[in-house]
């Protein structure tokens, strides 16, 4: 008995669940239906949230639902604009007759049409709107295609919508084209929206360019804190944290506009490869740049030497870098020229060390020589005491007896000393008595002197020889 009960409820919980789904698929027809048909005025917000979780298919459905609304809206305006005309024409056979109270009719007539007419292009780009949504999600669900591009299925939507949508100003009637502008302006589907989302672009942009300045200040003072911080990287680091707020509100103000910015950056994404094939000499310099500022073998206002090019460091971005040279030549010099070889920076230390080599004669005191150096050095104010400095006898050259002379002093004396110390050298050695000999050879020259007279007998026998040979006779005895 017990077994036939428990057989018996089984059966009617499957009667149950079999009746069930029909009833839901049901309840979830009605409930896509009700979006679309009996509740076209539904906020934005609460549809897009709808949207959602509903697959492909479903949306489809959706759409073709907001689709059937549009038309109904774009049969109703284009009834108006026929009816707009009708009433045109009843106005000017009203202005030709004798009575004027038909002319007041068909002017109020015809405000009534225009009035209409703008209320339905309103109902229809809020239904147009709410289309719109219904495809975005779409997308998300679908995807675009491989050029960045919508499918063919949505694309069908946006060609209708271009078809029917917007106003069109009809010139052969003036009166009816500024009251249509007049009503899209008054409108809130048109001139106040519009209105509405310009200020909020406009608003966004002053906003990002605010908070650009503020928080690019505060990442300068706060890279200032920082120490031993190059500043190449801090204004690369200040200069990207404004292009990066920028850049997002410019996002969001075009997001403000109405600008569907997927597709484009879809393009971007599909180009990149393209773009970055065409651009492999400017990205290697943007790795470059990279390198340079993390890496930091130089910063602005250093005495470098890169690439064949002495100067100052004015400054660098990610592709380039700007070295004013000594003689106030401005170079601008690629960065992947500049990374991939030798950098040479006098300004990287606090102190350098002032090489200079001075030559006495082989006959001249090579002590009082060297006690003159370490004068001359010693006296110098710029020169440095630690390190100390090195003076010795170097070389025996060719054509003189030379001195090293190596003080010490702080980067920005360099050549103030360089140029005092070979100047007052200059001028104590000639007080001493010190020669500065200049190259110099030793040129001897031998000469080897050899008696060309011959005896005398000899010489006339030659003469007389050469006598005979010259008029062709021989002597006879």
């Amino acid at each position: 008995m017990f077994s036939f009960f428990k057989s018996l409820v089984l059966i009617l919980s499957i009667l149950l669940t079999i009746n069930a789904i029909p009833v839901f698929a049901q309840e979830t027809d009605q409930r896509q239906v009700l979006l679309a048909s009996t509740d076209p005025k539904i906020s934005l917000d609460i549809l897009d949230i709808m949207m959602a979780p509903l697959t492909v298919e479903e949306l489809k459905t959706e759409a073709d639902d907001w689709l059937k609304l549009i038309k109904v809206s774009a049969h109703k305006v284009a009834d108006a604009k026929l009816r707009i005309k009708s009433l045109n024409q009843k106005q000017e056979e009203a202005e030709n007759a004798p009575a004027g109270a038909s002319v007041t009719k068909a002017d109020a007539e015809k405000d009534s049409a225009m009035e209409e007419l703008t209320n339905l292009r309103a109902i229809r780009t809020a239904e147009i709107d709410r289309l719109n949504i219904v495809l975005e999600r779409i997308n998300q669900k679908t995807g675009l295609g491989a050029n960045g591009m919508e499918t063919e299925a949505v694309l069908a939507y946006r060609r209708y919508i271009d078809a029917v949508g917007g106003i069109k100003l009809d010139t052969t009637d003036a009166e009816s084209s500024f009251a249509g502008i007049k009503g899209w302006f008054t409108s809130k589907e048109g001139g106040k929206r519009w209105a509405i989302n310009i200020g909020t672009f406009t608003f966004i942009i002053f906003v990002s360019w605010l908070l650009a300045r503020i928080l690019s200040g505060m990442a300068r003072r706060a890279l200032a804190l920082a120490r031993n911080q190059s500043q190449l990287l801090t204004d690369f680091l200040v200069s990207m944290t404004s292009r990066v707020i920028m850049t997002i509100g410019i996002i969001l103000g075009l997001s403000a506009l109405e600008v569907d910015i997927a597709p484009l950056l879809a393009v971007i994404g599909a180009a990149g490869f393209v773009v970055a094939f065409a651009l492999q000499g400017t990205l290697s310099n943007f790795a470059s740049g990279i390198m340079i500022m993390f890496y930091r073998p130089f910063d602005v206002n250093d005495a470098v030497e890169v690439a064949g090019i002495n100067g100052k460091v004015s400054s660098l971005n990610l592709v380039s870098t700007t070295i004013t040279t000594f003689d106030n030549k401005r170079m601008v010099v690629p960065n992947n020229e500049i990374w991939g070889n030798v950098i040479t920076n006098a300004s990287a230390s606090k102190e350098r060390r002032v090489d200079m080599v001075f030559g006495i004669g082989y006959g001249d005191d090579i002590d009082l020589a060297m006690q003159v150096l370490e004068d001359i050095v010693n006296e110098h104010p710029l020169t440095l005491e630690i390190p100390e400095a090195v003076i010795q006898l170097h070389e025996l050259a060719d054509s003189s007896v030379n001195f090293i002379c190596r003080p010490w002093v702080v980067t920005a004396d360099y050549w103030t000393v360089y140029w005092d110390i070979t100047r007052n050298v200059k001028v104590r050695f000639d007080a001493e008595g010190l020669s500065i000999p200049y190259p110099q050879q030793d040129l001897h020259i031998y000469q080897e002197q050899k008696s060309m007279a011959l005896p005398v007998e000899s010489a006339e026998q030659a003469h007389d020889h050469h006598g005979t040979d010259q008029m062709g006779l021989e002597e006879t005895n």
